[in-house]
Parts: C-alpha cells; sequence; structure tokens
C-alpha cells in the first residue's frame, strides 16, 4: 500500500501551480487531492499526494517547499482513496496533539541594584 504526503500551505500560495508542478513531474491527477476552503485562490490549503517511495516522498517534499508548504505530514500505508478531509485532518490532529512543541524562550531579567542609601533627595 502507498503512503500519503499531506502538507498545509500558506495563504498566498497557488494551488494551481501546486497542481501543475505535480503533473510535470509525472503524477496523475487521481494520485493527489487538494482540500480548497471556500474555493478561494488566496486562502490556506491542505494537499495529500499517495506516494511510493523515498524518492517520490522526497520529490514530493521539493515541490511543496516551493510552493510555500508550511509543514508536512507522512501517513503510512494509507492509499489515496483513504485520503479524504475528515481522515487527513484526524491524522494531523492527532499527531498535532501528540508532538511536543518548543516552548518560547523564557528571558530571566536579573536584578540591577537599583536605588540604594547613596541616592540623595
Amino acid at each position: 500500500m502507498s503512503n500519503i504526503l499531506a502538507g498545509l500551505f500558506a495563504h498566498h500560495s497557488d494551488y494551481k501551480k501546486l497542481e501543475a508542478d505535480l503533473e510535470n513531474s509525472g503524477f496523475e491527477s487521481s494520485d493527489y487531492i487538494v482540500y480548497l476552503h471556500n474555493g478561494s485562490d488566496t486562502s490556506q490549503y491542505l494537499a495529500s499526494v499517495a506516494v511510493k517511495d523515498n524518492n517520490q516522498t522526497d520529490g514530493v517534499r521539493n515541490i511543496f517547499s516551493q510552493n510555500s508548504v508550511l509543514k508536512t505530514y507522512l501517513l503510512e500505508n494509507m492509499g489515496i482513496g483513504d485520503a479524504n478531509y475528515d481522515n487527513i485532518k484526524r491524522f494531523i490532529d492527532a499527531r498535532n496533539r501528540a508532538e511536543i512543541h518548543n516552548s518560547p524562550d523564557v528571558k530571566i531579567k536579573a536584578s540591577s541594584s537599583g536605588m540604594d542609601s547613596e541616592v540623595k533627595f
């Protein structure tokens, strides 16, 4: 069974360019799905591509990065027939909950000497 490489794309990226890049690299229209929100060209969207081996996975990751991907997810042992929006979203949500996110850098401010007895009013 193949794997699915899913990618979440930035608002300004064009899904039509992504589709053209995938088809130019040898993928058929039946090998990928682009999930659009309200059919807008400028809104954020999700795409999933069926990949069979590591070479295809690397190629699709490269295409995704050229098209402003924000994050990619490799879903193993899933075919394109199982890659409906609800399934993909459920797997991505589960992965995000399980991932340990980096905490923001904590800056500790050292105390300064401040006002002391030598200050005269």
